[in-house]
């Protein structure tokens, strides 16, 4: 099985295989927050608390058919996570470690909305919630899941590393990430938390 991934506008797309082995997160941290600002899209990202929905796979399970260099990276700090996005309509893709052999690449549910595939159906249910402390209002959502992300990382991440899976990367070539990640000044950023 394969679910589509397509940035807004349609330059960038392709494929998840084996959606089922992914693991889906929200997330409520400030960092998440601020990427959705930096695009101009927390409206199209965030839900009402400030969580992102997030597809954690394989990079080796996406594959690109088109459009891969209007890919472009960010980081909010010098050693932040790279956050990939299409230059083309702001829609974020997703983010990467710096270092390409601790594989996994979290995908940002709006690249990945289709109306003939809904992400409940290819990627199952939300099973974790993190970064609860960075919601929005009161009371603050519970933290759930922690274990299924451990799981997950260990029978899954863990497993590419010594297999050598984890250099099947559409996002790295020969270690060095395929675009020049963009870091943010200490101004941008902190105009970026403030919101």
């Amino acid at each position: 099985m394969q679910h589509p991934l397509r940035c807004r506008c349609g330059t960038i797309s392709g494929w998840v295989r084996e959606p089922r082995s992914a693991n889906r997160v929200v997330c409520y941290c400030k960092d998440c927050q601020a990427f959705a600002y930096f695009l101009g899209q927390e409206k199209q990202i965030l839900d009402e608390r400030g969580g992102s929905d997030v597809i954690q796979i394989l990079p080796m399970n996406l594959s690109f058919t088109q459009g891969i260099e209007a890919l472009k990276c960010m980081r909010l700090t010098e050693k932040g996570l790279l956050r990939w996005y299409a230059s083309c309509c702001n829609t974020p893709i997703g983010n990467t470690l710096a270092n390409y052999k601790i594989s996994f690449i979290g995908l940002v549910h709006t690249c990945l909305e289709n109306a003939d595939t809904p992400l409940q159906d290819s990627f199952g249910p939300v099973r974790v919630w993190v970064n609860t402390q960075g919601a929005r209002g009161e009371p603050k959502p519970k933290s759930s899941g922690l274990g299924t992300v451990i799981l997950w990382f260990v029978s899954t991440v863990l497993k590419a590393r010594v297999n050598g899976n984890y250099r099947q990367t559409p996002f790295f070539l020969n270690e060095i990430p395929i675009v020049t990640p963009r870091v943010l000044s200490s101004a941008e950023r902190a105009d970026l938390m403030a919101r």
